[in-house]
């Protein structure tokens, strides 16, 4: 059995007073727009074309290219596959559901003066899902890692691949009076008044210690060390861990674009963001190592809801008849978010009334959370009324998210910007026009937000796409795919043992848009 001499191994990026961490930043942090068929069809790449209402979401410029009027709706069928491994073990689930993913209208109003260089002006109001939470995936398997914290007696303090480090790393320098019953107060209480006074770190240790994972020195109320010597020993482990989550991230978009003469085209969008987002972890740990502690049952949920602003600025220029330049500037979202956790803990060993923590809701003040901005460069080549081939590019700095207030989040705000980097995103898209129909396809290529370039990996995808103009209706069919690789610790502290996810995304895009 190896050893490990360490008696605490510091909280990795997580705010002690809080459940924040850096995958929240990086959640609310990404957008992937899931636009109309069309926009689809072509994988994003519409930053120079305008013209299409998804396209307005991209860059504000693009309702000014509308000649008239224009209104559109989409459903997505949404599939999410994972094939998950874990220590040597496959599981593979999916999940899949159907939704309106985008709505809007762009009005058109002519200048009627015709000596003014304004040829036109836009207003427009979009409804678009900027990303999709619903997942599941599930890591099954037989811990072997059997490193095991020593003290300095090399006595063994606690194994790192059971669920026990995880209550540990929290314990750790806790005094034991400050996470113990009084009198004859309910479990349930106690853990509800030390979260509101300690915070959310307490709260683990005494889930830890009132579950007789943890065992201290009972005699000593000041006690700060903790070990499972007694309770949970250094072996192998059979973990199940189940990650289930729903929800998405959306925006409603109000664009206003104006005609320069004839090759300019500029717009601004005000955009009112909404975050609704669900998840729940469950872990079922297990081991015949011959202590006292030989089952652990712990569940996790997490419900978040919020709003946020931002806007963005953007231009299109027609350089010749048949090229056209794009530019964006999406500035950074500024969000107020309100999160509620719920717990539950059980073990062969812990006093049955445990178990009503999970009726305790803990609500955490309100934060702020600050994305980075975006930059988008786009280029396009238009032959005519035959068809077109567009490229975009941008690139965001992930490591300038930020929590607020500031002085709360110290810690994990120094994590993220060591932990996460800048990424760039490629799309490619082509059309081809043969009568009534349209022909299109895409590519896209998204760099890993992770400096790592492995907690959450690269994605790449393609799209097909088909398209019927019955007049002033249109009708856009899409299918495309995108593919991204995950190595995802179980708990970003204690057990940070990693299952590796292959993902799948696989959706089906229906549209309806037509001019009035």
């Amino acid at each position: 059995m190896k050893k490990l001499k360490l008696l605490c191994v510091g909280l990795l990026s997580m705010s002690t007073v809080y459940a924040q961490d850096i995958s929240d930043a990086l959640r609310y942090s990404q957008d992937n727009i899931q636009g109309t068929a069309r926009f689809r069809a072509l994988s994003g790449a519409f930053g120079a074309l305008g013209g299409d209402m998804s396209a307005v979401s991209l860059n504000p410029a693009g309702s000014a290219v509308f000649s008239r009027s224009h209104v559109a709706f989409t459903g997505s069928n949404v599939s999410v596959e994972n094939n998950t491994n874990y220590f040597g073990n496959s599981v593979i689930t999916d999940r899949s559901s159907f939704d309106i993913n985008q709505g809007g209208a762009a009005f058109v109003f002519a200048n009627r003066n015709s000596s003014s260089p304004w040829r036109k002006f836009t207003f427009s109001v979009a409804y678009e899902r900027t990303n999709n939470h619903d997942d599941v995936w599930n890591a099954r398997g037989l811990n072997t890692n059997d490193l095991v914290i020593v003290d300095n007696n090399d006595n063994e303090v606690v194994p790192v691949n059971s669920i026990a480090n995880y209550f540990y790393q929290y314990a750790n320098g806790i005094r034991l009076e400050d996470i113990s019953l009084i009198g004859d107060e309910f479990i349930e209480e106690a853990y509800q008044e030390i979260g509101s006074i300690f915070g959310f770190a307490h709260q683990q240790a005494f889930l830890g210690f009132q579950s007789y994972v943890l065992d201290p020195d009972l005699d000593d109320d000041n006690n700060t060390t903790y070990n499972t010597t007694n309770t949970v020993r250094g072996g192998n482990f059979s973990h199940d861990y189940l990650y289930t989550s729903t929800g998405y991230n959306g925006k409603i978009s109000f664009n206003f674009a104006t005609q320069y003469e004839d090759n300019l085209y500029l717009g601004i969008n005000l955009n009112s963001h909404f975050v609704d987002y669900q998840r729940t972890t469950s872990l079922l740990e297990d081991n015949s190592n011959g202590g006292l502690i030989n089952y652990i049952d712990f569940d996790d949920t997490l419900s978040t809801t919020g709003n946020g602003f931002s806007f963005q600025l953007g231009g299109i220029m027609k350089l010749s008849q048949e090229f056209r330049l794009g530019v964006t500037y999406d500035s950074p979202t500024w969000y107020t978010i309100e999160e509620e956790t719920t717990q539950y803990i059980n073990s062969n060993e812990a006093d049955p009334d445990i178990i009503y923590i999970q009726d305790i809701v803990n609500v955490y003040p309100r934060y702020k959370l600050q994305t980075p901005g975006k930059i988008t460069g786009s280029l396009a080549y238009v032959f005519g009324q035959q068809g077109l081939i567009s490229f975009d590019y941008s690139r965001k700095d992930y490591g300038k998210t930020e929590f607020k207030p500031e002085g709360d989040y110290v810690d994990l705000n120094e994590g993220i910007t060591n932990v996460l980097t800048d990424a760039s995103t490629y799309r490619l898209g082509g059309e081809y026009k043969h009568k009534q129909f349209s022909f299109r396809g895409g590519y896209r290529f998204e760099e890993s937000p992770y400096a790592d370039g492995v907690t959450v990996g690269d994605l790449s995808g393609y799209s097909l796409g088909l398209g019927y103009n019955f007049g002033n209706t249109k009708l856009d069919l899409t299918y495309d795919r995108s593919e991204r690789t995950n190595t995802t610790p179980l708990y970003n502290i204690g057990l940070i043992d990693t299952a590796t996810i292959d993902r799948v995304n696989n959706n089906i895009t229906i549209s309806l848009s037509f001019n009035i």
